[in-house]
């Protein structure tokens, strides 16, 4: 009997312990999981995330099963069951992460161990986690999250809480960014060469060229403009109300935020830098180029960024270069400016105009100029197999870009003026092999398509519910064209691996980038508030890539209350419902595309709306 009461005893004190280890261990896994819940979204391939189906989603731990998922996820037109397995709800990034961008991640190039050259700015260019190792939770909007302040309104002011950094604010107080004033962030319209507003800055450059009624447009001649190291954006914003569209370029660097400030205000913008890679536009796609006080060493490496700027200027085309070496007012100055006379002189640019701290070259009209140079002088001419608007991770070379026949026939680009030149056939549409007549049935064909998506639109929009669109799949940008009445502007993306389309585009008047949608796309989370997808998951499933990565990169990149328009296969249509209640979005309206006269018979158009929805700390924020 004692030994059974022992026995008994020592039985307790076992359970016991286990209970306070179990207990223990509970407490360590609720401590430390909240402290880095969604932290793998950072890590980047944390097993429980990357695996549909997986733990995290309710799934089996099988080691095959990711292999297998993501085989069969992408399969559209799959029976339930097929391997597939359709989350209820994705896992939410931790709140930290309501900035990431998952190709321009610090974070993701420290873990790669990526041996990069910093004075190069390549740790400013992309780099994607490979696909296995990519997140699959929903970011997060920040704490106190505001539906954003609407167009025209928004070039003047934002919401605070979406945009939580006002260190730009006070680090360039003197130059009049952006003011913090209450609850929201205010820009004046001031830059760092503009203090008193941009507005003034470019009448005095319309001014210094002699332009008509100092109105940069120059009648409808001058469109389409790259202005490098924008700051917050505030050059192309002012642009806008000339009919000017504005390419606003600048990294993810110590000035964080400023390309998502510019998008928040409905600006065009996109994260790019001068590093060594190719920017992502096609050859003579800009009117003016412009930089003022940008911080970029035009003269390393041979000239070879001054020699990118080359390759997208069009004929005649001009670069604005606002900086202190323009006035020479010390030696170091001067240095720079004789050696940039140098080599501009080389490139064959000329003055057009030199006022103060401003000086604006002239691109030459003609190939004449390069012809004539002494033999040997550098930079040389690229080589004639160099395809100048072969962009997509293209190194960038120093050299110039001779004009095609055409172009030197013509003395220009012979466009015309905008706004006309949106619905005059290209010049160029004869490098593609496409016909006229080809052209004009397909800017009245997305005419239709338009329309008719705004009817479906309708119930759920009023007049400025939408500004930053995007055309996921833009082949000729007849679906922008066709927008050119609303208050909104598109960024016009072309596949990678497609027809290089993007020329004709920006020949248009329009603008967009290159980009290939297994990857996530360089902009911060919620910056647009209408996607378009046309054929895009078809396409994707073609190169064996993931569908429900593509739906997860699409809701970072739509705004809350945002919507998606998915023109394509019913078995696509079908595949994206089921994942609408994980995503928090919902469906508006579906129809088929006879609705409007379509030639594409069996696709169908399905518009979603994504909701707003708010973690536990951003609500109590919002208390």
């Amino acid at each position: 009997m004692m030994r059974g009461r022992s026995d008994g005893g020592q039985k307790k004190r076992l359970l016991t312990s286990v209970c306070v280890v179990a207990i223990f261990l509970v407490f360590l896994y609720v401590y430390f999981g909240s402290q880095s819940h969604g932290e793998s979204a950072l890590e980047y391939g944390s097993r429980s995330l990357r695996k549909l189906g997986s733990s995290y989603l309710g799934g089996d731990e099988d080691t095959d099963l990711g292999s297998k998922q993501e085989e069969s996820s992408t399969k559209f037109g799959q029976e339930d069951g097929e391997d597939g397995i359709i989350p209820k709800s994705f896992p939410v990034c931790d709140n930290r992460h309501s900035e990431l961008i998952p190709c321009l991640d610090r974070n993701l190039i420290y873990q790669m161990r990526l041996k990069l050259d910093l004075s190069l700015m390549e740790h400013y260019e992309r780099h994607c986690p490979l696909p296995e190792r990519r997140y699959n939770c929903l970011i997060p909007p920040p704490p106190g999250y505001k539906i954003p302040i609407k167009w025209p309104r928004s070039r003047d002011e934002v919401w605070k809480a979406n945009i939580p950094h006002t260190h730009l604010a006070h680090e360039k107080s003197d130059q009049n960014w952006m003011v913090v004033k209450g609850e929201k962030i205010v820009f004046p319209g001031g830059g760092t060469h503009f203090h008193y507003g941009a507005d003034k800055y470019i009448a005095s450059l319309a001014n210094m060229l002699n332009f008509s009624n100092n109105n940069l447009n120059n009648e409808g001649r001058l469109r389409t403009v790259l202005d490098v190291g924008c700051g917050v954006a505030s050059f192309g914003a002012y642009l806008l109300s000339s009919d000017i569209i504005t390419m606003s370029l600048a990294p993810n660097d110590v000035h964080q935020n400023q390309i998502q400030f510019a998008l928040e205000r409905g600006i065009p913008a996109y994260l790019g830098v001068l590093g060594t890679k190719r920017l992502p536009y096609p050859s003579r796609s800009f009117e003016l180029a412009h930089c003022s006080r940008c911080r970029i060493d035009w003269l390393q490496r041979d000239g070879i960024l001054l020699l990118e700027l080359d390759r997208l200027l069009r004929p005649g085309g001009y670069f604005a270069y606002s900086s202190p070496e323009a006035y020479a007012q010390d030696e170091e100055d001067l240095r720079i400016w004789r050696e940039m006379s140098a080599l501009v002189e080389r490139m064959c640019w000329k003055i057009a105009a030199k006022k103060n701290q401003t000086v604006i070259w002239v691109k030459p009209l003609t190939n004449d100029c390069y012809m004539e140079r002494e033999r040997g002088t550098q930079p040389p001419l690229c080589r004639s197999d160099d395809d100048p608007d072969a962009v997509w991770g293209v190194p960038m070379e120093a050299c110039i870009t001779p004009y095609s026949d055409h172009d030197h026939r013509t003395r220009g680009s012979g466009l015309a003026p905008w706004p006309a030149r949106v619905t005059a056939a290209p010049p160029r549409l004869a490098d593609l092999g496409y016909s006229t007549e080809m052209f004009d049935k397909d800017t009245e064909l997305w005419g239709r398509r338009v329309e008719n998506y705004w009817n479906l639109l309708s119930p759920k929009i009023i007049s400025d519910t939408l500004r930053n669109l995007m055309d996921m799949k833009a082949n000729l940008g007849s679906f922008g064209a066709a927008l050119k009445e609303k208050n909104v502007w598109v960024m016009n993306v072309v596949p990678e691996d497609g027809p290089n389309t993007l020329k004709l585009i920006y020949d248009r008047g329009l603008i967009g980038t290159v980009h290939n949608w297994c990857e996530a796309f360089s902009t911060y989370p919620r910056t647009y508030d209408l996607l378009h997808a046309w054929t895009v998951f078809s396409d994707i499933e073609k190169k064996g890539c993931s569908a429900e990565d593509l739906l997860i990169e699409m809701d970072r990149m739509l705004r809350p209350t945002g919507f998606i328009i998915i023109r394509d296969k019913q078995p696509v249509i079908e595949f994206v419902k089921k994942y609408l209640p994980a995503l928090h979005w919902e469906a508006v309206a579906t129809a088929d595309s006879a609705s409007d006269s379509d030639q594409d018979g069996d696709d169908l158009v399905f518009v979603i709306q994504k909701k707003l929805w708010l973690t536990s700390e951003s609500l109590r924020d919002s208390e």
